[in-house]
């Protein structure tokens, strides 16, 4: 397939997508390629906030156990 293909192809798959753990792990995957992409650092205030952030989610109970991500590809 050329790239075109593959990307029409991507495209229409996910119009059929439900899954929202899916979803938003093809989120991260486009999210973290604009920020190698910019191959930019952070400034460390950056940095921290993220840290954070992602403390606050743990804390929150937004994260999943290593069986319930083994479940979900399981469901792939």
């Amino acid at each position: 397939m050329d790239l075109q293909a593959d990307i029409k192809w991507i495209s229409k798959e996910l119009e059929t997508v439900k899954d929202e753990t899916l979803i938003e792990a093809f989120k991260n995957m486009l999210k973290y390629r604009t920020k190698k992409i910019q191959s930019e650092r952070i400034s460390i205030e950056q940095y921290n906030k993220e840290l954070d952030d992602a403390e606050a989610r743990v804390e929150n109970g937004e994260f999943y156990t290593q069986e319930e991500v083994e479940k979900m590809m399981e469901k792939w």
